[in-house]
């Protein structure tokens, strides 16, 4: 006999759960060598030598140089703040963003804008051979971006979190 059928129909069990993130800040040197890591450092020296590249050409002020130099630097420090963010675990303190989703949509933005960047300064390698460099660097870019943003939102439509684990207890109460 069930232990439960023998109890009155009033009776009744009431489960709970708690899901619990850890949020303390802390330092974590081995996110690097994750994948997530290891995309945003090769997206953060991609960034860098396509903007070098294009910073040491004679034609550095022409409208398509300008252009590549934004996205490179404007990537750069993105990439870097998001870095920063997941090396201190700060995403798991402010896990009430859609940190995945908002990844995958500036990864995205930014494979589809290293595209235009590296054509733009592709163009202009008739001119200077330095300009071939930033383009080679920055259509890998885009790759790597892409990349990335595919990874994203693989992770974000299957419910994980960016960073960290949940802690789910269950307790179940007879009232």
């Amino acid at each position: 006999m069930d232990p439960e059928s023998a109890l009155p129909s009033t009776h009744r069990t009431y489960t709970t759960t708690t899901t619990t993130i850890d949020t303390t800040v802390r330092f974590d040197p081995s996110y690097v060598r994750s994948l997530p890591g290891t995309l945003k450092v090769a997206q953060l020296v991609l960034n860098l030598l396509g903007f070098i590249c294009v910073s040491v050409a004679r034609n550095s002020r022409a409208h398509n140089a300008n252009w590549f130099s934004f996205v490179s630097m404007g990537g750069f420090w993105i990439t870097l703040i998001l870095l920063l963010l997941f090396l201190f675990h700060i995403i798991e303190k402010l896990h009430f963003i859609p940190w995945l989703l908002a990844e995958t949509v500036y990864c995205a933005i930014w494979t589809f804008i290293y595209f235009t960047a590296a054509t733009a300064v592709s163009s202009m390698s008739n001119y200077e051979g330095v300009f071939i460099a930033a383009s080679v660097f920055g259509y890998i870019a885009m790759l790597v971006y892409g990349f990335d943003a595919y990874l994203k939102y693989i992770s974000w439509k299957a419910g994980e979190l960016a960073q960290g684990n949940r802690k789910t207890t269950t307790t179940t109460v007879p009232t």
